[in-house]
């Protein structure tokens, strides 16, 4: 970061149960860029965790600003990214099979796109696609790379109601800045029989828990909410939608336990993460992954 940010702003009310009452439950290092130490509050009511303090709106973007942060960046340099780029080749068709499986070919507007390949897999499969990307440079890049249609955020305003079949957000949603916000937007955008897919960290996960703090997808502050099952479907029921089915993104567990390795030790343990990524699944039962998918239609 050129500039340390340093302007704070505090979340008084959960945005879920509105409770005001909240206690604090982790203290975690920005890893990534900062590596300034940043608060994870819980609400006492219903139990959501999030960022808090974090850093003012126009502050945020400058956390994102590391060549580290792939979805961004794109990079295959080091251990970590290397293998993040094989396992996205195969959770790629993944999706794209999850999606076939569960609505029509038609439109697909993919909200925090990044640098485009899930958008430009399902283009070639013959959805009509529609990208949101935040990121000036991924966004560029998903747009030359791919010839893809992808548009700033503000451009969700413009979109017509009801304008797609289908819309995802693959680990997005945790970083969306206005979380009621953004569900009555999508609200407004999904076809009244259309389907959102939502993946999002699980912070009940085996993996979470034995890391605590270090554990790497709390990544603060670029995540700004902590999700568990009861929070999702507790946020899309208060918008108006229905969770009907959650499903595991079973690879996740060995990313992000190699990752929290090296912020727990300093050093890329392959071994030993991946023997806890294992045991993490092993343990997840059927929510309990240490990301999940959440497949959601309109009530």
């Amino acid at each position: 970061m050129n500039k340390k940010p340093n302007r704070y702003s505090n979340i008084d009310s959960c945005p879920i149960c509105e409770s005001k009452d909240q206690t604090s439950a982790l203290t975690c290092k920005d890893y990534t860029v900062s590596k300034d130490d940043f608060n994870i509050v819980q609400c006492r009511a219903c139990g959501f965790a999030f960022t808090n303090p974090r850093p003012v709106l126009e502050e945020l973007g400058a956390y994102y600003e590391s060549d580290e942060y792939i979805s961004h960046s794109n990079t295959k340099k080091g251990l970590v990214s290397s293998l993040y780029q094989r396992v996205r080749r195969r959770t790629l068709q993944r999706k794209l099979s999850l999606i076939n499986a569960l609505s029509p070919k038609g439109s697909l507007l993919d909200i925090g796109c990044g640098t485009g390949e899930f958008l430009n897999t399902m283009k070639q499969a013959g959805w009509n696609t529609t990208g949101i990307e935040p990121s000036a440079s991924a966004r560029r890049m998903g747009i030359e790379n791919y010839k893809l249609d992808v548009r700033e955020e503000p451009d969700l305003d413009k979109f017509q109601q009801h304008s797609f079949d289908v819309i995802t957000m693959w680990h997005v949603m945790e970083h969306v800045p206005f979380l009621n916000e953004r569900v009555a937007q999508l609200k407004r955008l999904l076809k009244q029989d259309g389907l959102l897919i939502v993946a999002v960290p699980n912070r009940t996960s085996h993996d979470a828990d034995y890391y605590k703090e270090f554990w790497a997808a709390y990544d603060v502050p670029r995540h700004l909410w902590h999700f568990r099952p009861e929070d999702m479907r507790a946020l899309m029921q208060k918008g108006g939608f229905e969770v009907k089915e959650i499903k595991p993104m079973k690879y996740d567990s060995y990313y992000v336990s190699l990752l929290s390795e090296k912020y727990k030790t300093g050093k890329s343990r392959l071994f030993s993460a991946f023997w806890r990524g294992w045991i993490s699944n092993r343990k997840a039962g059927t929510e309990k992954w240490s990301s999940l998918i959440y497949i959601i239609r309109n009530k």
